[in-house]
C-alpha cells in the first residue's frame, strides 16, 4: 500500500516559511493547496482551528470546514460519515486525544471499516510543553501501528509534512499523521526530493553505526552523526517517515552495521524501536540494537527543549549514548 507522488498538487515549496510556522502551521498552510486541488477534501477540527493553522482554510472554504468542538470521538465519527459519502476528510486534534480519546472510533471506522479518514495528531511528543503529561503523546505511534489497515506517517520536518499531507490526500485509505515539534522547526530538507509512502530515505551513509530515526529526531540524529564524525565514528542516518507500512528492506540494509540505534520522541515500548526490532527478529546476523526514546516513564513537565534533554533526545546526548555503547 504505497503511494508515490508523481505530479505534485502543492504550490512551489516554501521550506523556510514552513520551518518558521512549525509542523502544525505547515499543515494548515498546505491544506489550502490541497483544498484548491481536490474539491472533495473537507477539514474537521476539535475546536483547534487556530492552533492547527486552519483559519485561512475555514475562511475560504467555509462550506468544507467543520468545527466539531471538544468532542473528538464524534469528530472521527463525522469524518467517517463524510468518507462514506466519497469526501476526503482531514480530522485534526491534539495527538493525545486523536490516539486515546477517540481510539475506539478510529479502530472501528478507520481500521475495521477502512474508511478514507485522515486523522491528524497535532503536537505529539512533548510539543505541548507546560501543558504536561496529560497533553504529551508518547504512546500514539504504538497505538496506531497495532490497528490493521491504518497507514502511520511521522514526518521529519515541515517540508516532509507537506509531502505527507499530499500523499495522504491521494492515498485511498485511512491515515494517521503524527506532527511533532514547535515553531521554528529545524529543516532536514531544503530542496525538493522524491517521497513515497512506505519508502524510507537514507540521509547519510555510515559503516560503524546505523541511526534509524523518525519525526523530530531525524534532525537531531543528523546532528549527532556530525558530532560522531569528529571522533572518527561513521554513522548512517535513515529517515523512517512511514511507521506503517514499514520499509523492511531499508532496515535490513541498515542492519549490516555493527550497531543499530533507533531514536524517537515516543515511548521506547511499541514505537519505532519496537517496529525495527520486530523486523529484524529471527534474522541470522541481527546486530545489537540500542533504543533511544522515552524510557517508559512520565516525568515533571517543562518546555519542549527541557523535555528533550530530560529524555536524552538532543543531538549531543544521542552522540554520547552511541559513543558509550561503542566503548569510545
Amino acid at each position: 500500500m504505497t503511494t508515490e507522488v508523481n505530479k505534485s498538487i502543492l504550490k512551489p515549496h516554501r521550506s523556510r516559511m514552513w520551518s518558521k510556522l512549525g509542523q502544525r502551521g505547515t499543515f494548515g498552510t498546505v491544506m489550502m493547496d490541497i483544498g484548491e486541488a481536490l474539491e472533495n477534501v473537507v477539514v474537521l477540527t476539535g475546536d483547534l482551528s487556530n492552533t492547527s493553522g486552519l483559519d485561512r482554510f475555514s475562511a475560504k472554504y467555509a462550506d468544507r470546514f467543520f468545527n466539531i468542538g471538544i468532542a473528538e470521538q464524534n469528530m472521527v465519527g463525522v469524518a467517517a460519515g463524510l468518507a462514506s459519502e466519497h469526501f476526503i476528510p482531514f480530522a485534526s486534534t491534539f495527538a493525545t486525544f486523536a490516539s486515546m480519546r477517540s481510539l475506539e472510533q478510529a479502530r472501528v471506522h478507520m481500521g475495521y471499516m477502512r474508511l478514507n479518514v485522515k486523522l491528524v495528531g497535532l503536537a505529539s511528543g512533548f510539543a505541548m510543553g507546560q501543558f504536561g503529561n496529560t497533553h504529551y503523546a508518547i504512546e500514539d505511534m504504538s497505538i496506531f501501528r497495532t490497528i490493521p489497515n491504518i497507514t502511520v506517517l511521522s514526518p521529519a520536518d515541515t517540508y516532509e509534512v507537506a509531502k505527507c499531507v499530499e500523499a495522504a490526500a491521494i492515498l485511498d485509505g485511512p491515515v494517521y499523521l503524527r506532527l511533532t515539534g514547535g515553531m521554528n522547526n529545524p529543516m532536514v530538507y531544503k530542496q525538493d526530493y522524491s517521497f513515497e509512502i512506505g519508502k524510507a530515505i537514507e540521509l547519510k551513509s555510515g559503516s560503524d553505526v546505523s541511526i534509524i530515526a523518525t519525526g523530530s529526531m531525524v534532525y537531531e540524529s543528523l546532528e549527532a552523526a556530525r558530532i560522531l564524525e569528529e571522533y572518527s565514528i561513521s554513522a548512517g542516518v535513515l529517515n523512517i517517515h512511514t511507521i506503517k507500512p514499514l520499509d523492511k528492506d531499508a532496515i535490513i540494509k541498515a542492519s549490516k552495521s555493527p550497531l543499530i540505534v533507533t531514536v524517537e520522541e515516543h515511548n521506547v515500548i511499541g514505537g519505532l524501536g519496537s517496529a525495527v526490532s520486530e523486523c529484524l527478529s529471527g534474522k541470522s546476523s541481527t546486530p545489537r540494537q540500542v533504543f533511544i526514546g522515552v524510557d517508559d516513564k512520565y516525568i515533571a513537565a517543562g518546555n519542549y527543549q527541557y523535555m528533550l534533554k530530560q529524555h536524552g533526545l538532543t543531538a549531543p546526548q544521542i552522540a554520547k549514548t552511541i559513543m558509550e555503547k561503542l566503548g569510545k
